[in-house]
């Protein structure tokens, strides 16, 4: 007879070791004792100013193309767009997050707000859908500032011609190398963006108080910009016209609000601290931004030739980089090149860090994923993979992914005010609802502008809501057997009720008029179906749905006595699991194995489970045995449960 080999013991223990690694930072759910089923295990704290470090890689990265952006849309016009982009930043998206950050101080952003606002499904569909833009946004935002990033790196002139056609290859390096920090973790990846942050801003100081100098300094070029700005346009009201116009072209300069209040458990401090160290983290970012922004729009109008700002261009889209080699060297240009590249590169650990803080609070939450998607470094592969993909699709192009990361941030933007405007209006803050929704109107323009203009960006889009709703209610399927509790408490009565000599019997009752005739038939036929003497003690179970869109229930189970019947009720998502668990507790507090009872229910099994999975009712006796030997594989030590 052949002999049969089994793996080595090492073999396992590496393999142990692996998943014990990938899943490191996951709190387990003891599901024989229904365990708590917890929000991510918050990671290290650190400063206001560092996190903001972190959220500024993406945010601060924008300089590396965003004054070259604008002039293309605007020409001569982009100050003054730029002007009207840094009034909506500072008195529309900046005062929007503040109060985000005020409402949901989690880490949950806007999201949260809106599914307050929507109780039930509708809440956690709504949800669903913007989480779709969210992935599209934080995505996008890491495959887009990579492409840019090597964009910076090939057109650098002491970059030899031989790496031309080695966009991709080297985008998906970058792509991998930002994935190989957030294995490492969140402390190591806000370490290097302060050091990134404050080196990129330091530069760009430079450049810009240089090239604005040289602005100055040359009269004559500022007059050239001056007559072309008064001959393309008839007068101020035209000027404001047209940049209201060319606005969503320029709504990149938005990026960075979300993952702000994405990331406030990175916040040291207590609850309060944390709210005011975002509310500092989102201002200093955002005065920061608009100075560089308005000085960078000018001294570009001012100094680089519209010709040079269109495709193959020396300052398409990388115009203060054409700055900084222009007047101040190409030793200099190449290593704010490389300092360029360096915080475009990781741009997207904001976005990373932004995915790893919503998606374990909304989906494992919701039931909606696997349990290891509360866990960062299998999220890390995965979103790593997706961002391998769409470079590949995009073939790293930059302006090929523009559309869907400016439909991402708007999309978030825009729900954030109007989850803020809701808010206030619940609140009876007249003159802050008439406030945040004009935002909410003029984000909506530019939203739909957007849109209309570069729609692929929005079949991008629907394609990341697509597979999220699908994936998510496929999840919510495959997991709803799970027990689903996170604990259990008994009042006095309910402790009194099932402290009874012999063994104890339950009767699962579907409650209806609750009056003397319902017990008592419920009683009769209990007895009859399952042979029990009429001094049998019997106690009722009854379980009301509470919200079945909920996927874990915190317990609370009463005892009562009605028309001489003694009964447990309690309010829960779902009636099988439900039971389920309370069986399961009343075994490890009685030390005794209760006994359920159910009738045959009828009707469409399909539709039962449907109305399961909908409404957490169905054909409640077969659902509660399958439960129950999922979650105790023992069978010496599951609850009988009787069908008659």
């Amino acid at each position: 007879m052949a002999a049969t080999s089994t793996p080595p013991a090492s073999d396992e223990r590496a393999d142990d070791k692996l998943r014990a690694w990938l899943l490191h930072g996951l709190l387990q759910s003891d599901r024989k004792s229904v365990g708590h089923h917890a929000e991510p295990a918050p990671h290290e704290q650190h400063h206001w100013w560092q996190v903001m470090c972190l959220t500024g890689v993406d945010y601060f990265s924008t300089l590396g193309y965003q004054p070259g952006i604008a002039a293309l849309a605007a020409g001569a016009l982009s100050p003054v767009a730029t002007l009207l982009l840094v009034a909506l930043t500072l008195f529309g998206a900046l005062p929007t997050y503040r109060a985000v950050a005020a409402e949901s101080p989690n880490g949950l952003g806007s999201l949260s707000m809106l599914e307050g606002l929507l109780p039930g499904w509708r809440g956690k569909l709504l949800v669903l859908f913007l989480l779709g833009f969210v992935a599209t946004a934080f995505v996008v935002t890491i495959t887009l500032s990579a492409a840019d990033a090597t964009a910076h790196l090939l057109q650098n002139p002491f970059v030899p011609d031989f790496f031309e056609g080695w966009k991709v290859p080297i985008t998906l390096l970058l792509i991998a190398l930002l994935g190989v920090v957030f294995l490492g973790g969140f402390s190591e990846a806000i370490g290097l963006a302060v050091v990134l942050v404050a080196v990129y801003l330091a530069l760009n100081v430079v450049v810009v108080v240089t090239a604005v100098a040289q602005a100055v300094a040359h009269p004559a070029l500022v007059g050239d910009w001056r007559q072309a700005l008064v001959t393309e346009h008839s007068g101020p009201l035209a000027m404001i016209a047209v940049s209201l116009f060319v606005m969503p072209k320029l709504a990149l300069g938005l990026s960075g609000f979300e993952t702000g209040v994405a990331v406030m458990p990175l916040v040291k401090g207590d609850l309060a601290q944390r709210v005011k160290g975002a509310k500092l983290l989102l201002t200093t970012a955002a005065l920061i931004m608009s100075v560089f922004l308005i000085a960078s729009s000018f001294a570009t109008s001012v100094l680089i030739p519209a010709k040079e700002f269109h495709e193959g261009g020396k300052a398409s889209g990388r115009a203060l980089a054409y700055l900084a080699h222009t007047y101040l060297g190409d030793l200099f240009g190449t290593v704010y090149d490389l300092s360029t590249m360096a915080i475009l590169w990781f741009a997207g650990a904001s976005a990373m860090a932004g995915l790893l803080n919503i998606v374990p609070r909304y989906l494992p939450r919701y039931g909606m994923a696997p349990d290891w998607t509360r866990a960062v470094r299998p999220l890390v592969l995965v979103f790593t993979a997706i961002a391998f993909a769409i470079t590949v699709f995009f073939d790293a192009g930059v302006e090929e992914q523009g559309g869907a990361y400016a439909t991402g941030v708007l999309a978030l933007i825009l729900s954030a005010a109007v989850a803020v405007t809701l808010s206030c209006w619940q609140k009876r803050h007249l003159r802050r609802t008439i406030g945040f929704g004009v935002v909410a109107l003029i984000l909506a323009y530019t939203a739909i502008a957007n849109i209309i203009e570069r729609p692929d960006g929005l079949k991008i889009a629907f394609f990341f809501v697509l597979a999220i709703i699908v994936t998510s209610l496929i999840s919510r399927a495959t997991r709803s057997t799970e027990l689903r509790v996170s604990a259990i408490e008994l009042d006095e009565e309910a402790k009194r009720l099932i402290d009874v000599p012999g063994k104890i019997r339950i009767i699962a009752n579907e409650p209806d008029a609750r009056d003397q005739q319902e017990y008592a038939d419920k009683d009769y036929e209990t007895r009859r179906n399952n042979h029990l003497p009429d001094d049998e003690p019997l106690l009722f179970l009854e379980v009301t749905i509470e919200d079945a869109s909920e996927f874990h229930s915190e317990l609370c189970v009463r005892g009562e006595e009605r028309h001489g019947y003694k009964i447990l009720t309690v309010e829960a998502a779902t009636v099988p699991n439900t039971i389920a668990a309370v069986l399961l507790h009343i075994r490890d507090e009685t030390d005794k194995l209760p006994h359920v009872y159910f009738h045959w229910s009828e009707g469409n099994p399909i539709a039962a489970l449907l109305r399961y999975l909908v409404f957490g009712g169905g054909d409640v006796a077969p659902l509660t045995r399958e439960v129950l030997r999922q979650a105790e594989p023992d069978d010496t030590r599951r609850p009988p449960v009787h069908v008659g």
